[in-house]
Protein backbone atom coordinates (compact mmCIF):
# COMPACT_ATOMS: atom_id res chain seq x y z
CA UNK A 1 0.00 0.00 0.00
CA UNK A 2 2.78 2.46 0.89
CA UNK A 3 5.72 1.20 -1.14
CA UNK A 4 7.35 3.69 -3.45
CA UNK A 5 5.75 3.63 -6.90
CA UNK A 6 7.27 4.56 -10.25
CA UNK A 7 5.04 6.13 -12.90
CA UNK A 8 6.95 6.92 -16.10
CA UNK A 9 9.72 9.33 -15.16
CA UNK A 10 8.09 10.39 -11.90
CA UNK A 11 8.73 9.15 -8.38
CA UNK A 12 5.47 9.15 -6.46
CA UNK A 13 5.60 9.64 -2.70
CA UNK A 14 2.85 8.07 -0.59
CA UNK A 15 2.07 8.61 3.06
CA UNK A 16 2.79 5.62 5.31
CA UNK A 17 -0.15 6.61 7.51
CA UNK A 18 -2.87 5.95 4.95
CA UNK A 19 -1.22 5.36 1.57
CA UNK A 20 -2.41 8.69 0.14
CA UNK A 21 -0.42 10.14 -2.76
CA UNK A 22 1.35 13.22 -1.44
CA UNK A 23 3.09 14.29 -4.61
CA UNK A 24 5.79 13.34 -7.06
CA UNK A 25 9.20 14.44 -8.28
CA UNK A 26 10.82 13.79 -11.66
CA UNK A 27 13.58 11.22 -11.83
CA UNK A 28 16.88 12.81 -12.82
CA UNK A 29 18.37 11.31 -15.96
CA UNK A 30 22.04 10.85 -16.77
CA UNK A 31 22.22 13.88 -19.07
CA UNK A 32 20.55 16.04 -16.43
CA UNK A 33 23.04 14.86 -13.82
CA UNK A 34 25.90 15.83 -16.11
CA UNK A 35 24.43 19.30 -16.67
CA UNK A 36 23.85 19.82 -12.94
CA UNK A 37 27.35 18.71 -12.00
CA UNK A 38 28.86 21.07 -14.57
CA UNK A 39 26.74 23.89 -13.16
CA UNK A 40 27.84 23.02 -9.63
CA UNK A 41 31.49 22.95 -10.67
CA UNK A 42 31.19 26.44 -12.17
CA UNK A 43 29.48 27.73 -9.03
CA UNK A 44 32.11 26.14 -6.78
CA UNK A 45 34.91 27.67 -8.81
CA UNK A 46 33.49 31.11 -8.08
CA UNK A 47 32.37 30.49 -4.51
CA UNK A 48 35.75 29.25 -3.33
CA UNK A 49 36.95 32.88 -3.48
CA UNK A 50 34.04 34.19 -1.39
CA UNK A 51 35.25 35.57 1.98
CA UNK A 52 34.35 33.55 5.06
CA UNK A 53 32.23 36.36 6.50
CA UNK A 54 30.04 36.37 3.36
CA UNK A 55 29.66 32.59 3.48
CA UNK A 56 28.66 32.89 7.14
CA UNK A 57 26.04 35.48 6.22
CA UNK A 58 24.64 33.15 3.55
CA UNK A 59 24.33 30.41 6.15
CA UNK A 60 22.59 32.66 8.65
CA UNK A 61 20.15 33.77 5.96
CA UNK A 62 19.58 30.12 5.04
CA UNK A 63 18.82 29.32 8.69
CA UNK A 64 16.22 32.09 8.71
CA UNK A 65 14.67 30.72 5.51
CA UNK A 66 14.49 27.22 7.00
CA UNK A 67 12.91 28.59 10.16
CA UNK A 68 10.24 30.38 8.08
CA UNK A 69 9.07 27.09 6.62
CA UNK A 70 9.50 25.15 9.86
CA UNK A 71 5.79 24.36 10.24
CA UNK A 72 5.59 23.01 6.69
CA UNK A 73 8.71 20.91 7.21
CA UNK A 74 7.21 19.38 10.35
CA UNK A 75 4.03 18.56 8.46
CA UNK A 76 6.11 16.96 5.70
CA UNK A 77 7.87 14.73 8.23
CA UNK A 78 4.62 13.73 9.94
CA UNK A 79 2.57 13.15 6.81
CA UNK A 80 5.25 11.95 4.45
CA UNK A 81 7.35 9.78 6.74
CA UNK A 82 5.03 8.92 9.62
CA UNK A 83 7.40 10.51 12.11
CA UNK A 84 5.58 11.47 15.32
CA UNK A 85 5.02 15.19 15.63
CA UNK A 86 7.08 15.50 18.81
CA UNK A 87 10.17 14.07 17.09
CA UNK A 88 9.49 15.98 13.87
CA UNK A 89 9.50 19.28 15.78
CA UNK A 90 12.85 18.44 17.36
CA UNK A 91 14.33 17.65 13.96
CA UNK A 92 13.07 20.86 12.36
CA UNK A 93 14.51 22.97 15.20
CA UNK A 94 17.85 21.23 14.95
CA UNK A 95 18.05 21.95 11.21
CA UNK A 96 18.26 25.74 11.42
CA UNK A 97 20.56 25.46 14.44
CA UNK A 98 22.97 23.35 12.36
CA UNK A 99 23.32 26.14 9.77
CA UNK A 100 23.93 28.75 12.47
CA UNK A 101 26.61 26.59 14.05
CA UNK A 102 28.37 26.23 10.71
CA UNK A 103 28.34 30.02 10.31
CA UNK A 104 29.77 30.50 13.80
CA UNK A 105 32.51 27.93 13.25
CA UNK A 106 33.86 29.92 10.30
CA UNK A 107 35.17 32.53 12.73
CA UNK A 108 37.52 30.08 14.43
CA UNK A 109 38.40 27.28 12.01
CA UNK A 110 41.87 28.07 10.65
CA UNK A 111 45.37 26.74 10.13
CA UNK A 112 48.69 27.04 11.90
CA UNK A 113 52.23 28.36 11.61
CA UNK A 114 54.97 25.72 11.45
CA UNK A 115 58.52 26.43 12.77
CA UNK A 116 60.47 24.84 9.94
CA UNK A 117 63.78 25.79 11.52
CA UNK A 118 63.14 23.05 14.07
CA UNK A 119 64.71 20.75 11.47
CA UNK A 120 68.29 21.06 10.27
CA UNK A 121 68.18 22.71 6.85
CA UNK A 122 64.96 24.57 7.65
CA UNK A 123 66.66 27.75 8.76
CA UNK A 124 65.11 30.99 7.47
CA UNK A 125 61.97 29.18 6.46
CA UNK A 126 58.42 29.37 7.84
CA UNK A 127 55.40 27.29 6.94
CA UNK A 128 51.70 28.11 7.00
CA UNK A 129 48.65 25.89 6.62
CA UNK A 130 45.09 26.78 5.71
CA UNK A 131 42.00 24.96 4.47
CA UNK A 132 40.51 25.19 0.98
CA UNK A 133 37.26 23.79 -0.46
CA UNK A 134 37.17 20.53 -2.37
CA UNK A 135 34.77 21.65 -5.12
CA UNK A 136 31.57 19.69 -5.76
CA UNK A 137 30.22 17.49 -2.95
CA UNK A 138 27.66 14.75 -3.60
CA UNK A 139 25.47 14.27 -0.49
CA UNK A 140 23.41 11.06 -0.38
CA UNK A 141 20.86 10.95 2.44
CA UNK A 142 18.26 8.47 3.84
CA UNK A 143 14.61 8.93 4.78
CA UNK A 144 14.62 8.69 8.55
CA UNK A 145 15.89 12.18 9.48
CA UNK A 146 15.99 13.99 6.15
CA UNK A 147 16.33 17.54 7.49
CA UNK A 148 19.16 16.79 9.90
CA UNK A 149 21.00 14.30 7.72
CA UNK A 150 20.85 16.64 4.74
CA UNK A 151 21.99 19.73 6.62
CA UNK A 152 24.76 17.82 8.41
CA UNK A 153 26.34 17.57 4.97
CA UNK A 154 25.07 20.69 3.20
CA UNK A 155 25.87 23.17 5.99
CA UNK A 156 29.54 22.26 6.54
CA UNK A 157 30.18 21.81 2.81
CA UNK A 158 28.75 25.25 1.94
CA UNK A 159 30.57 26.81 4.88
CA UNK A 160 33.91 25.73 3.42
CA UNK A 161 33.09 27.10 -0.04
CA UNK A 162 31.88 23.99 -1.86
CA UNK A 163 28.86 23.40 -4.08
CA UNK A 164 26.55 20.53 -3.10
CA UNK A 165 24.29 18.17 -5.02
CA UNK A 166 21.89 16.31 -2.72
CA UNK A 167 20.44 12.94 -3.61
CA UNK A 168 17.73 12.19 -1.00
CA UNK A 169 15.95 8.93 -0.35
CA UNK A 170 12.90 8.73 -2.64
CA UNK A 171 10.64 8.48 0.42
CA UNK A 172 11.97 11.86 1.62
CA UNK A 173 11.97 13.56 -1.78
CA UNK A 174 9.27 16.10 -0.98
CA UNK A 175 10.62 17.32 2.35
CA UNK A 176 14.15 17.66 0.95
CA UNK A 177 12.81 19.55 -2.07
CA UNK A 178 11.14 22.04 0.29
CA UNK A 179 14.33 22.32 2.35
CA UNK A 180 16.54 22.96 -0.69
CA UNK A 181 14.14 25.57 -2.10
CA UNK A 182 14.23 27.42 1.23
CA UNK A 183 18.02 27.37 1.51
CA UNK A 184 18.48 28.49 -2.08
CA UNK A 185 16.74 31.76 -1.22
CA UNK A 186 19.98 32.68 0.55
CA UNK A 187 22.59 31.27 -1.85
CA UNK A 188 24.17 32.21 -5.18
CA UNK A 189 22.84 30.21 -8.13
CA UNK A 190 24.11 26.69 -8.66
CA UNK A 191 25.59 26.10 -5.21
CA UNK A 192 22.86 23.74 -4.00
CA UNK A 193 20.91 21.36 -6.23
CA UNK A 194 18.92 18.17 -5.74
CA UNK A 195 18.61 15.05 -7.89
CA UNK A 196 16.06 12.26 -7.54
CA UNK A 197 16.16 8.58 -8.30
CA UNK A 198 17.41 5.25 -7.02
CA UNK A 199 20.71 3.39 -6.87
CA UNK A 200 21.60 4.09 -10.51
CA UNK A 201 21.18 7.82 -9.88
CA UNK A 202 23.53 7.66 -6.90
CA UNK A 203 26.21 5.81 -8.84
CA UNK A 204 25.94 8.09 -11.88
CA UNK A 205 26.39 11.06 -9.57
CA UNK A 206 29.27 9.85 -7.39
CA UNK A 207 31.35 8.51 -10.29
CA UNK A 208 31.19 11.80 -12.21
CA UNK A 209 34.68 13.17 -12.81
CA UNK A 210 33.66 16.68 -11.68
CA UNK A 211 32.34 15.44 -8.33
CA UNK A 212 35.19 16.01 -5.90
CA UNK A 213 33.86 14.35 -2.74
CA UNK A 214 31.04 12.10 -1.60
CA UNK A 215 29.20 11.91 1.72
CA UNK A 216 26.64 9.15 2.22
CA UNK A 217 24.45 8.13 5.12
CA UNK A 218 22.82 4.77 4.50
CA UNK A 219 23.27 1.03 4.66
CA UNK A 220 26.52 -0.92 4.48
CA UNK A 221 25.76 -2.31 1.00
CA UNK A 222 25.11 1.20 -0.34
CA UNK A 223 28.33 2.45 1.20
CA UNK A 224 30.35 -0.36 -0.35
CA UNK A 225 28.83 0.32 -3.79
CA UNK A 226 29.64 4.03 -3.57
CA UNK A 227 33.17 3.34 -2.38
CA UNK A 228 33.77 1.08 -5.40
CA UNK A 229 32.37 3.59 -7.89
CA UNK A 230 33.59 6.93 -6.58
CA UNK A 231 37.22 6.60 -7.62
CA UNK A 232 40.05 8.61 -6.11
CA UNK A 233 38.24 11.26 -4.10
CA UNK A 234 37.32 11.74 -0.43
CA UNK A 235 34.39 9.52 0.59
CA UNK A 236 32.64 9.91 3.94
CA UNK A 237 30.35 7.07 4.96
CA UNK A 238 27.98 6.89 7.93
CA UNK A 239 26.56 3.38 7.67
CA UNK A 240 24.84 0.72 9.72
CA UNK A 241 24.83 -0.08 13.40
CA UNK A 242 23.58 -2.54 16.00
CA UNK A 243 23.99 -0.34 19.02
CA UNK A 244 24.86 -2.01 22.37
CA UNK A 245 23.73 -0.46 25.65
CA UNK A 246 25.39 -1.96 28.75
CA UNK A 247 23.68 -1.72 32.12
CA UNK A 248 25.81 -2.72 35.12
CA UNK A 249 24.36 -3.65 38.49
CA UNK A 250 25.61 -0.48 40.20
CA UNK A 251 23.77 1.78 37.72
CA UNK A 252 20.59 3.73 38.36
CA UNK A 253 18.41 0.99 36.90
CA UNK A 254 15.18 2.97 36.62
CA UNK A 255 16.93 5.84 34.86
CA UNK A 256 18.71 3.45 32.49
CA UNK A 257 15.48 1.64 31.63
CA UNK A 258 13.60 4.83 30.77
CA UNK A 259 16.43 6.32 28.72
CA UNK A 260 16.93 3.12 26.75
CA UNK A 261 13.20 2.67 26.11
CA UNK A 262 13.06 5.99 24.25
CA UNK A 263 16.28 5.11 22.45
CA UNK A 264 15.00 1.72 21.34
CA UNK A 265 11.44 2.46 20.28
CA UNK A 266 10.90 6.18 19.71
CA UNK A 267 9.93 7.03 16.11
CA UNK A 268 9.60 3.28 15.42
CA UNK A 269 13.27 2.68 16.13
CA UNK A 270 14.14 3.93 12.64
CA UNK A 271 17.49 5.44 13.63
CA UNK A 272 20.96 4.02 13.07
CA UNK A 273 21.86 4.55 16.73
CA UNK A 274 18.66 3.13 18.21
CA UNK A 275 19.30 0.92 21.23
CA UNK A 276 19.01 -2.57 19.75
CA UNK A 277 21.08 -4.75 22.08
CA UNK A 278 20.81 -4.29 25.84
CA UNK A 279 23.37 -6.12 27.96
CA UNK A 280 22.38 -6.20 31.63
CA UNK A 281 24.39 -7.62 34.52
CA UNK A 282 22.58 -10.71 35.82
CA UNK A 283 22.04 -9.40 39.35
CA UNK A 284 20.15 -6.36 37.98
CA UNK A 285 18.40 -8.06 35.10
CA UNK A 286 15.00 -8.74 36.69
CA UNK A 287 14.70 -5.20 38.03
CA UNK A 288 15.75 -3.72 34.70
CA UNK A 289 13.38 -5.87 32.63
CA UNK A 290 10.43 -5.03 34.87
CA UNK A 291 11.07 -1.28 34.51
CA UNK A 292 11.94 -1.53 30.81
CA UNK A 293 8.87 -3.52 29.79
CA UNK A 294 6.60 -1.28 31.86
CA UNK A 295 8.00 1.85 30.21
CA UNK A 296 7.80 0.29 26.74
CA UNK A 297 4.19 -0.79 27.33
CA UNK A 298 3.29 2.80 28.19
CA UNK A 299 4.49 4.16 24.83
CA UNK A 300 1.70 5.38 22.56
CA UNK A 301 1.46 3.75 19.14
CA UNK A 302 -0.76 5.54 16.67
CA UNK A 303 -1.39 8.61 14.55
CA UNK A 304 1.92 10.49 14.13
CA UNK A 305 0.01 13.78 14.04
CA UNK A 306 -1.16 13.25 17.62
CA UNK A 307 1.11 15.07 20.08
CA UNK A 308 0.99 12.10 22.46
CA UNK A 309 2.22 9.53 19.90
CA UNK A 310 5.64 7.98 20.45
CA UNK A 311 5.57 5.38 17.68
CA UNK A 312 4.03 5.97 14.26
CA UNK A 313 4.05 3.67 11.24
CA UNK A 314 7.06 2.01 9.67
CA UNK A 315 8.09 3.73 6.46
CA UNK A 316 6.71 0.98 4.22
CA UNK A 317 5.66 -2.67 4.13
CA UNK A 318 9.12 -3.90 3.15
CA UNK A 319 10.58 -2.51 6.37
CA UNK A 320 7.72 -3.94 8.42
CA UNK A 321 8.22 -7.38 6.90
CA UNK A 322 11.99 -7.27 7.43
CA UNK A 323 11.64 -6.38 11.12
CA UNK A 324 8.96 -9.04 11.61
CA UNK A 325 11.24 -11.64 10.02
CA UNK A 326 14.04 -10.71 12.44
CA UNK A 327 11.69 -11.10 15.41
CA UNK A 328 10.41 -14.45 14.09
CA UNK A 329 13.99 -15.68 13.68
CA UNK A 330 14.81 -14.83 17.29
CA UNK A 331 11.68 -16.58 18.59
CA UNK A 332 12.35 -19.65 16.45
CA UNK A 333 15.86 -19.86 17.92
CA UNK A 334 14.56 -19.81 21.48
CA UNK A 335 14.38 -16.14 22.51
CA UNK A 336 11.47 -15.36 24.85
CA UNK A 337 9.07 -12.53 24.11
CA UNK A 338 8.70 -10.16 27.05
CA UNK A 339 6.66 -7.83 24.87
CA UNK A 340 5.28 -8.56 21.40
CA UNK A 341 4.49 -5.63 19.12
CA UNK A 342 4.10 -7.49 15.84
CA UNK A 343 1.15 -6.39 13.71
CA UNK A 344 -0.29 -6.85 10.25
CA UNK A 345 -0.31 -3.08 9.70
CA UNK A 346 2.66 -0.72 9.50
CA UNK A 347 2.07 0.22 13.13
CA UNK A 348 4.46 -2.11 14.91
CA UNK A 349 4.54 -1.76 18.68
CA UNK A 350 7.63 -2.15 20.85
CA UNK A 351 9.00 -5.70 20.97
CA UNK A 352 11.35 -6.97 23.69
CA UNK A 353 13.17 -10.31 23.26
CA UNK A 354 14.96 -12.02 26.13
CA UNK A 355 18.31 -13.79 25.82
CA UNK A 356 18.47 -14.62 22.11
CA UNK A 357 21.18 -17.24 21.51
CA UNK A 358 24.29 -16.76 19.42
CA UNK A 359 23.49 -16.91 15.74
CA UNK A 360 20.29 -14.92 16.12
CA UNK A 361 20.07 -12.38 13.31
CA UNK A 362 19.05 -9.57 15.66
CA UNK A 363 22.43 -9.90 17.38
CA UNK A 364 24.25 -9.25 14.10
CA UNK A 365 21.99 -7.25 11.78
CA UNK A 366 20.56 -3.77 12.09
CA UNK A 367 16.82 -3.98 12.74
CA UNK A 368 15.92 -0.33 12.08
CA UNK A 369 12.62 -0.94 13.80
CA UNK A 370 10.96 -0.98 17.26
CA UNK A 371 12.66 -4.11 18.59
CA UNK A 372 15.30 -4.65 21.28
CA UNK A 373 17.00 -7.66 22.81
CA UNK A 374 17.90 -8.00 26.49
CA UNK A 375 20.73 -10.34 27.46
CA UNK A 376 22.07 -11.19 30.87
CA UNK A 377 25.87 -10.83 31.27
CA UNK A 378 28.27 -11.80 34.04
CA UNK A 379 29.90 -8.37 34.28
CA UNK A 380 31.65 -5.71 32.22
CA UNK A 381 34.13 -8.04 30.52
CA UNK A 382 31.33 -10.35 29.41
CA UNK A 383 29.29 -7.36 28.25
CA UNK A 384 32.21 -6.06 26.19
CA UNK A 385 32.61 -9.43 24.49
CA UNK A 386 28.97 -9.37 23.44
CA UNK A 387 29.03 -5.70 22.51
CA UNK A 388 32.08 -6.09 20.28
CA UNK A 389 30.90 -9.28 18.60
CA UNK A 390 29.58 -7.45 15.51
CA UNK A 391 31.48 -5.86 12.62
CA UNK A 392 29.79 -2.48 13.03
CA UNK A 393 30.51 0.10 15.72
CA UNK A 394 28.80 3.45 15.43
CA UNK A 395 27.75 4.39 18.96
CA UNK A 396 27.67 2.44 22.23
CA UNK A 397 26.80 3.17 25.85
CA UNK A 398 27.37 1.97 29.39
CA UNK A 399 25.34 2.77 32.51
CA UNK A 400 27.36 2.62 35.72
CA UNK A 401 28.16 4.71 38.80
CA UNK A 402 31.68 3.27 39.08
CA UNK A 403 34.16 5.67 37.46
CA UNK A 404 36.73 2.93 36.90
CA UNK A 405 34.19 0.75 35.10
CA UNK A 406 33.06 3.77 33.08
CA UNK A 407 36.57 4.36 31.77
CA UNK A 408 37.07 0.64 31.18
CA UNK A 409 33.88 0.57 29.12
CA UNK A 410 34.88 3.70 27.20
CA UNK A 411 38.21 2.14 26.30
CA UNK A 412 36.86 -1.34 25.68
CA UNK A 413 33.82 -0.62 23.49
CA UNK A 414 34.60 -0.80 19.79
CA UNK A 415 32.63 2.17 18.54
CA UNK A 416 33.19 5.62 17.15
CA UNK A 417 31.32 7.21 20.08
CA UNK A 418 30.69 5.97 23.62
CA UNK A 419 28.20 7.48 26.07
CA UNK A 420 28.34 6.87 29.81
CA UNK A 421 24.96 6.99 31.60
CA UNK A 422 23.22 8.02 28.40
CA UNK A 423 21.69 5.88 25.68
CA UNK A 424 23.11 5.33 22.22
CA UNK A 425 20.29 7.36 20.68
CA UNK A 426 21.61 10.64 22.09
CA UNK A 427 23.50 12.80 19.61
CA UNK A 428 24.67 16.41 19.35
CA UNK A 429 26.15 18.19 16.35
CA UNK A 430 29.14 19.47 18.31
CA UNK A 431 31.11 16.23 18.69
CA UNK A 432 32.75 13.95 16.10
CA UNK A 433 30.20 11.35 15.01
CA UNK A 434 31.11 8.32 12.94
CA UNK A 435 31.84 4.64 13.18
CA UNK A 436 34.51 1.99 13.09
CA UNK A 437 34.61 -1.17 11.02
CA UNK A 438 31.72 -1.47 8.59
CA UNK A 439 29.94 1.45 10.25
CA UNK A 440 31.73 3.87 7.99
CA UNK A 441 34.56 6.26 7.24
CA UNK A 442 35.17 9.77 8.52
CA UNK A 443 33.37 11.94 11.06
CA UNK A 444 30.41 14.30 11.02
CA UNK A 445 29.64 17.07 13.51
CA UNK A 446 29.97 20.72 12.49
CA UNK A 447 33.70 21.33 12.86
CA UNK A 448 34.72 17.82 11.90
CA UNK A 449 32.57 17.78 8.79
CA UNK A 450 33.92 21.19 7.78
CA UNK A 451 37.42 19.75 7.98
CA UNK A 452 36.30 16.74 5.93
CA UNK A 453 34.81 18.97 3.22
CA UNK A 454 38.05 20.88 2.80
CA UNK A 455 41.67 20.11 2.15
CA UNK A 456 44.74 21.38 3.93
CA UNK A 457 47.23 23.41 1.94
CA UNK A 458 50.81 24.02 3.05
CA UNK A 459 52.67 27.17 1.99
CA UNK A 460 56.37 27.61 2.75
CA UNK A 461 58.36 30.87 2.83
CA UNK A 462 62.12 31.30 2.62
CA UNK A 463 63.11 34.61 4.17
Amino acid sequence: MTDLQISGDDIQVHSPTDGALLGSVPRTGFNEINTMVERAAAAASSYRRTPAHERAEHLRAAATAVERCRADLIDDLVRGLGKPRKFSAVEANRGSDMLLRCAAELSSLGGETLPLDAVVGGECRTGLTWREPLGVVAAVTPFNAPINLTLQKVGPALAMGNAVIVKPSPEAALVVERLVVAINEALPDGLLQVVHGHADTVLNLVRHELVDAVSLTGGVAAGEAVLREAGIKPVLLELGSNAPNIVLADADIEDAAHRIVTAAFGASGQQCISAQRILVEHTAKDKFVEAFVAAASALVVGDPNDAATDIGPMIHARSRDRVTALIDDAVDRGAKLALDGRADSLYLGPTVLMDPPKGTRLLQEEAFGPVATVQGVDGLDDALRWANSVDVGLQASCFTTDINKAFAAARGLRAGSVWINESTRFRLDTYPFGGVGRSGLGREGVRYAMESFSQMKFVGFRH
